[in-house]
């Protein structure tokens, strides 16, 4: 303890008490032990504060690291699902698309092939008709040949 806080524990226990006590006083000593004692004490729960804020510290970091690794764990996972949906999602509308092209040349070529089966029907109309106009002149010709 310090001279000056010394004194003012004579004065407080003089005026409270009002007893006279002198610097070799054995309440004084115990004092002086006590507020020793008070010292240690906040020193070694300071010392304790202080371990428990670098654990606390510690535990806050890891944690942190722990949040981090989970949240990009998440992220990840989030654009693994968004690509995988926009691959699906383009894939059907390729497929899609590729069916509607497919269904519009189909169309096209229906409305082409109908004036080629017609224009085939009447080129094998006109193979008949010449075939048989052959026949009927070579049938003419043999007749008037041979009635002479």
């Amino acid at each position: 303890m310090r001279d000056d806080q010394i004194e003012s524990l004579i004065r407080e226990i003089a005026t409270k008490h009002g007893i006279a006590v002198g610097r070799d006083d054995p309440i004084l000593i115990l004092q002086t032990i006590n507020n020793r004692l008070l010292q240690d004490g906040a020193k070694a729960q300071q010392d304790m504060l202080d371990q428990f804020k670098q654990e606390l510290e510690s535990m806050a970091m890891r944690w942190s690291e722990d949040a981090k690794n989970k949240a990009e764990r998440i992220v990840n996972a989030s654009l693994n699902a968004s690509k995988e949906s926009m691959e699906n999602i383009m894939a059907q509308g390729a497929r899609d698309t590729i069916k509607t092209v497919r269904l519009e040349i189909d169309s096209s070529l229906n409305r082409i092939n109908r004036p080629i089966r017609d224009a085939k029907k009447i080129a094998y109309l006109n193979v008949v008709a010449g075939s048989m106009t052959i026949i009927a002149v070579t049938a003419f010709l043999v007749f008037s040949v041979w009635f002479k």
